[in-house]
């Protein structure tokens, strides 16, 4: 998140991005690099519409934005990695527990994470829970080289009010997909369109993530067997065993 981002547009994608089926997917962008020029109205900002969000379950509650974890077993590993990130020196800035009235369930509030360092497993390893890391930058090179630092590559977002810069990161990112100035987009139907935007885009990582390729006419060549034809049709005899017409070597080989 760059310097010249719309602070609400950067907010709300990074929410989605993240707390979208509540960090239970693949492609989560659960780590965020923002620079340190907004960092406090960005972070201002998602602490508060953080704290709007209605965790419930979606058969009893009023119209949640988020439900519980899949199971016992997903709940206490995020909660681990919650315990982990207190424990190596982050500081928790909201969430990292149950919401107030449902002590039972596998539901655990949006959660978010400030002063990160690299070394961390909030931030070294894919959590699949509704947990945000965050670390601060100075210029694009720092920028790109922490995005990069990872042994995983499925998804990278940009969020710039410059197109230039949006090209250059995504040209630099070492990532299978990448979204500008969105996030997770591809599976998903926008509450201010009938459309859906699920667009049959390749997709698939780099590195440790998605191998190969799904969706569209990258998707279907995996399900194909390819096969070559060749054949010749000149009417010269190919001469190599069976001396006919004089072959040569061409002297020029472009």
């Amino acid at each position: 998140m760059e310097q010249d981002v719309d602070i609400d547009a950067a907010v709300e994608w990074t929410m989605f991005g993240v707390f979208w089926t509540n960090g239970q997917i693949c492609s989560s962008t659960s780590r965020l690099l923002v620079h340190k020029d907004v960092a406090e109205r960005v972070l201002t900002r998602l602490v508060e519409v953080v704290k709007t969000i209605h965790v419930g379950d979606p058969f009893s509650d009023a119209n949640p934005s988020m439900g519980p974890l899949v199971s016992a077993g997903q709940y206490s590993r995020v909660m681990d990695f919650v315990k982990s990130g207190i424990a190596e020196g982050a500081r928790l800035l909201v969430g990292g527990k149950k919401p107030d009235g449902k002590s039972k369930g596998f539901f655990l509030e949006p959660t978010v994470f400030v002063d990160v360092k690299p070394h961390m497993r909030i931030w070294k390893e894919e959590i699949f829970g509704p947990v945000l890391s965050v670390m601060t930058f100075e210029d694009e090179a720092e920028a790109l080289r922490l995005a990069n630092d990872s042994s995983f590559g499925l998804g990278a977002a940009i969020l710039s009010g410059n197109q230039e810069r949006c090209d250059r990161f995504v040209r630099a990112f070492k990532s299978g997909i990448v979204w500008v100035n969105c996030s997770q987009v591809l599976f998903t139907v926008s509450p201010l369109k009938i459309q859906p935007c699920f667009c049959n885009a390749p997709w698939g990582g780099v590195k440790k993530s998605g191998i190969g390729r799904d969706l569209g006419e990258f998707g279907l060549s995996s399900f194909l067997e390819v096969k070559q034809v060749t054949t010749y049709r000149s009417s010269d005899p190919w001469g190599w065993f069976i001396k006919g017409k004089l072959w040569k070597m061409p002297s020029t080989i472009f």
